[in-house]
């Protein structure tokens, strides 16, 4: 029995309490601000009001239905951005991620010229819960190689895909970076250079997608430009432990039209001496 994605949504009700953390493409923090985000029920649960409250400012939004650019996974991580790029006008999209207690969300915004504006990461939990939060994350913490199981959900409401991932990720005598990623019976090869907290995949100049290590065990993957005839995705990663990662990725077309959403959960494999 699948869940609605009404239900999915519900699994988000209760008050959020965190902050949203600014940061320039290049992960120079610009600001940080705390924040307080509540969700409830109204009229016997035909309707949910959103409530966030930072910088002395209160946000309402009542919810009686969900749809549009805002897709939810069963347990209730969720993604909500435009549905399509177009030309000369500013894009974004958010990917959030539920775990127990906590919530990853993170935001990517490209200006009207499709260039990498500002990423903002927003870390939750429930108040009256421990606030524990992961390292800023690593590229030690991620090198190896993890197996996983994916879904993918599509707006137009086919039905879901589920299949195992491999992703795997090494250094190379030059310190350069190789990403080995499996899936639905596809492999992908890429190479990236490492400065500091950002890892960029630039071996298409026209084409440079680079990935940016947060607070949190976050991580943001973001193409520097995003542009109308290539495909192009928003991903995020979230480390919640040493050895369990999601990640969800928000997929469009060469249209510039958003065609699905995946979430990726994978475990470490362990090196066996």
């Amino acid at each position: 029995m699948t869940k609605s994605q009404w239900e999915c949504f519900l699994q988000n009700l209760g008050v959020w309490e965190g902050s949203f953390t600014n940061f320039s493409p290049q992960g120079i923090l610009l600001n940080d601000t705390p924040s307080c985000l509540s969700l409830e029920h109204l009229n016997n649960s035909q309707k949910v009001r959103l409530t966030l409250s930072r910088s002395g400012q209160d946000v309402i939004r009542d919810f009686s239905s969900v749809g549009g650019g805002l897709l939810f996974f069963e347990n209730g991580s969720f993604s909500e951005g435009l549905i399509q790029l177009g030309p000369f006008s500013e894009f974004g999209g958010e990917l959030a991620f539920v775990h127990e207690n906590r919530r990853l969300r993170l935001v990517q915004l490209f200006d009207n010229t499709g260039q990498l504006k500002e990423l903002i990461l927003i870390r939750e939990h429930l108040a009256g819960t421990p606030a524990a939060e992961r390292p800023p994350l690593q590229i030690n913490d991620l090198l190896g190689e993890w197996q996983g199981e994916a879904v993918t959900i599509y707006p137009d409401w086919q039905s879901p895909d589920t299949y195992s991932t491999t992703f795997k990720l090494q250094l190379d005598d030059t310190g350069r970076l190789i990403q080995n990623t499996s899936f639905a019976e596809r492999t992908i090869i890429s190479t990236a250079s490492i400065k500091g907290p950002i890892v960029l995949f630039d071996q298409d100049p026209e084409k440079q997608v680079q990935v940016l290590f947060l607070p949190d065990g976050a991580s943001a993957t973001s193409p520097l430009k995003v542009q109308l005839r290539q495909p192009f995705f928003l991903e995020v990663g979230w480390l919640i432990q040493p050895n369990l990662r999601q990640r969800m990725i928000r997929s469009y077309n060469d249209k510039g039209e958003w065609v699905s959403l995946t979430l990726v959960t994978e475990e470490k494999t362990l090196i066996r001496d």
